[in-house]
């Protein structure tokens, strides 16, 4: 990314989504949807790059909040309070990341995908096991209430 000629994508609070498409990515924001030529994990590495860490730090400062050694929840930016959900490993090159805070809510569906609703109504459906989804969502809820300040649970 250095010496590129084009700003790397930077998460915000109108973020929703990371989606993987090959080397490029399709982010999901509030108001547009725009596709980007960077990796999902070259943007997320950015934005931790930009708040003071890098991936592997933050995903080390997660596993030790939640007690979550795979798959843990990024926090991407404290201030904003930017969390990110991984559907997979991030090893996955299919593994998208959600922002916890614009998640309205999300069930299992008819076609046993899981749907996934958005602050602005927007809806995506994910072939993921529901329990998964869940879990990973619970594990996000439980690392931002560790950045409020709040008692948190290990080993979920």
């Amino acid at each position: 990314m250095k010496g590129g000629i084009g700003m790397p994508y930077i998460i915000n609070e109108n973020t929703i989504a990371l989606l993987p498409l090959g080397k490029k990515t399709k982010i999901l924001e509030l108001g547009r949807t725009l596709e980007v030529k960077e990796t999902v994990m070259k943007i997320i590495d950015y934005n931790c790059c930009l708040n003071g860490s890098t991936l592997e730090g933050r995903r080390k400062g997660s596993s030790y909040l939640i007690g979550a050694s795979y798959k843990p929840p990024i926090i991407v930016n404290e201030l904003k309070r930017i969390i990110l959900i991984p559907t997979h490993s991030s090893k996955n090159p299919n593994c998208s990341w959600f922002i916890l805070e614009n998640i309205s809510k999300y069930y299992l569906n008819e076609q046993h995908q899981v749907t996934v609703i958005f602050k602005n109504d927007q809806k995506i459906n994910l072939n993921l096991c529901y329990t998964n989804f869940d879990k990973q969502f619970f594990r996000a809820m439980r690392l931002e209430s560790a950045l409020r300040g709040q008692k948190h649970t290990k080993n979920l």
